[in-house]
């Protein structure tokens, strides 16, 4: 397994991982926000994504997106393939998205908005904890992300203060950064 900072290189994968998006929705019956092939590649390009490898095929990806001027940000887009999940390769890719975000952007505070347990439980070991919506971004930018979600009309009857994802949020922004489990042979430096 091999998970490192995606680059421009990468960026032939983005119509693939779109798909995942779409198919892990149906799969879980859950809502998920769709992504555009275009915004993925653009991560890519800034070193703003994780992207996983498992013997040489893709196997998951994870992207930061950042608002309010670098206040805020979310480590968005976590998927991976459906045959390779429950083996914890979404941890450990959610773990070095945290670590590139926590490298890139110190002073920024981490949350994510989530249906999933898993996820839920990746994100409370990595030292999220729960909030009301009223804790996180105001930006539009991100709650406009939901539209394409099938809860988004749950959202908006809320006024976007709660919704059927739970709101979750790192502002220890003193914590060390978590122990990288993988070997460093396996990974590129990231660089701030």
């Amino acid at each position: 397994m091999t998970i490192r900072v995606a680059t421009a290189a990468d960026t032939h994968y983005a119509d693939l991982l779109c798909q995942w998006y779409i198919e892990s929705a149906k799969q879980r019956g859950t809502g998920i926000a769709k992504r555009d092939p275009e915004y993925v590649r653009e991560k890519m390009r800034q070193g703003n994504a994780v992207i996983a490898f498992v013997e040489g095929e893709l196997a998951g990806f994870c992207y930061i997106e950042t608002f309010e001027g670098g206040k805020f940000l979310a480590n968005s887009g976590l998927v991976v393939n459906t045959e390779l999940r429950k083996h914890g390769l979404g941890r450990a890719i959610k773990r070095e998205v945290f670590r590139l975000s926590r490298t890139k952007y110190p002073a920024a505070k981490i949350f994510g908005i989530t249906t999933s347990l898993a996820v839920m439980k990746i994100n409370s070991d990595l030292g999220y904890e729960p909030v009301t919506f009223s804790e996180l971004t105001t930006s539009e930018d991100f709650w406009k992300g939901c539209k394409s979600c099938k809860n988004f009309g749950i959202l908006m009857e809320n006024e976007r203060k709660m919704c059927l994802c739970t709101g979750m949020l790192f502002d220890k922004l003193d914590a060390p950064l978590p122990e990288n489990e993988m070997p460093e042979e396996m990974r590129l430096p990231v660089v701030p």
